[in-house]
């Protein structure tokens, strides 16, 4: 640890982290993409399985605001039980892609282009088991006024619905997965959020489709990448992204169980032989998914037949 971090932040998320069941591993100095002064910290469950989670701050955060401490002890507390996934960095599109999310240089910047926003970079791969190397690079704008709605402007208070607007837009076709390539926007507008009802709205979705969300999920997280090992069911980033609840989506989960798909304990499912013999099903979806975040090319505009 070293003697540039705030010994009233440290003490703060030791405290926090504690709470959620989790353990400061480390905290030191960084740097972010514009070589400005940052905060790092390494969490890890008290078990000891070599995971750990990366948290990393502005230098100048304030965490001694009140107002602050409820929402950092809610993300803390998520990411332990997200911890106990096999691939705590994995989720599912409601199209049926699995996809990782790494490499986010937290905290935001300014852009440098001039727009009055906030960006935070990153990368997308496609998660299904298979070595294609197919990701997308991003770089996540939220508006001056989106901003105004967040508590701070700090991976904890954002990644969240970051991480909701890229599945968004994935499901849209604005991103396409590919091997190499610049980084693709994602913007992040007011239009995720509801002022009215002050909270953020991605997706609208019925019950049927949280209960194929579930399957997907389950089969891809828990199935292929976690070799039998159980995913977190109640997630609230699930739940957010699906605009439900954490209750509704063990409901729907205790529904599956019922019809032998899902192997359910507490909050966490495994995938049941029944499920994983729907893989070729599986495939199909996240085949038309991937395909349809390709652009796609008018044949009579490429041989030279339409007007230009």
């Amino acid at each position: 640890m070293t003697h540039d971090l705030k010994l009233s932040l440290v003490t703060a998320l030791e405290a926090a982290a504690s709470q959620a069941g989790l353990v400061l591993l480390s905290a030191s100095t960084g740097s972010d993409c514009q070589n400005r002064p940052t905060s790092v910290f390494l969490f890890g469950l008290p078990t000891a399985d070599g995971r750990a989670i990366r948290l990393e701050l502005s230098q100048s955060f304030d965490f001694d605001k009140p107002e602050l401490l409820p929402e950092m002890a809610a993300h803390l507390a998520e990411e332990a039980k997200r911890m106990r996934n096999p691939r705590p960095d994995c989720y599912v599109t409601l199209g049926g892609l699995p996809v990782s999310f790494g490499q986010f240089e937290w905290p935001f910047h300014r852009s440098v282009s001039g727009a009055d926003t906030h960006v935070v970079h990153g990368q997308v791969d496609l998660a299904d088991g298979a070595p294609h190397g197919l990701h997308a690079k991003i770089a996540a704008s939220v508006t001056t006024t989106f901003a105004e709605i967040v508590p701070a402007m700090e991976q904890p208070y954002a990644e969240t619905f970051v991480f909701n607007a890229v599945r968004k837009t994935v499901d849209m076709g604005q991103l396409e997965f590919i091997k190499s390539g610049n980084r693709q926007p994602v913007p992040v507008t007011t239009r995720y959020y509801s002022r009215w009802q002050k909270k953020f709205l991605f997706t609208e979705t019925t019950d049927q489709e949280r209960f194929e969300y579930l399957l997907r999920k389950v089969y891809w997280l828990s199935g292929v990448l976690g070799e039998g090992q159980p995913v977190w069911i109640a997630d609230p980033r699930d739940a957010q992204y699906l605009n439900t609840t954490e209750a509704g989506l063990l409901r729907m989960a205790q529904n599956e169980a019922a019809e032998g798909l899902l192997a359910l304990d507490g909050e966490f499912a495994v995938a049941t032989p029944q499920l994983l013999s729907r893989a070729p099903a599986y495939q199909a979806t996240l085949d038309a998914a991937l395909n349809f975040t390709k652009p796609q090319f008018n044949e009579s505009m490429r041989s030279g037949q339409g007007n230009m």
